[in-house]
């Protein structure tokens, strides 16, 4: 297990709809930006009948910095309607069981729509994982597949056409 504070993933675009074979029904959730800074961004998240407040350190490297905590849905509803930035994230986060893993699907939706991405989070940066066949080109170590960046820089404005899918 990683460090306290300390959040270790790979993130990847999906090639084709393999997951869904494995995948769990989905929840739909809500994400949106307080602030956002090279250092650090600060994010609201309503997940299901669930809301997060985190934030996260870091370039948007494999490793990063992060904070996270449980708040009231109202208070999240509150922030995201009145202190955060727009557009808001919005999208279907599906776990799918790969080997000793559970990856996370999320099927953009909104400003993002057509944007598709997995991501495994490991207990240290070098750990082994098993690749599904659906997994396409990883993009972790491209700061404009952050969440935070989708937000000033939806995908479909990069011009790429079905690329992410």
């Amino acid at each position: 297990m990683h460090a306290m504070g300390v959040e270790i993933e790979r993130k990847f675009l999906v090639a084709n709809d393999g997951w869904r074979v494995g995948a769990d029904e989905g929840t739909p959730l809500v994400q949106a930006y307080i602030h956002i800074a090279d250092v650090c961004s600060v994010r609201v998240r309503r997940q299901g009948d669930e809301a997060r407040l985190t934030i996260k350190g870091g370039d948007g490297t494999i490793e990063r910095q992060e904070f996270e905590y449980p708040i009231p849905v109202a208070d999240a509803e509150a922030m995201i309607a009145s202190l955060c930035m727009r557009p808001v994230l919005r999208k279907r986060r599906f776990k799918v069981p790969v080997g000793r893993h559970t990856w996370e699907v999320d099927v953009f939706e909104a400003d993002n729509a057509g944007l598709v991405m997995a991501e495994v989070e490991l207990g240290s940066v070098d750990e082994a994982f098993e690749r599904p066949a659906w997994v396409g080109q990883e993009v972790s170590g491209d700061p404009r597949y952050l969440n935070a960046a989708l937000v000033s820089a939806p995908w479909p404005t990069w011009g790429l056409g079905e690329t992410a899918r």
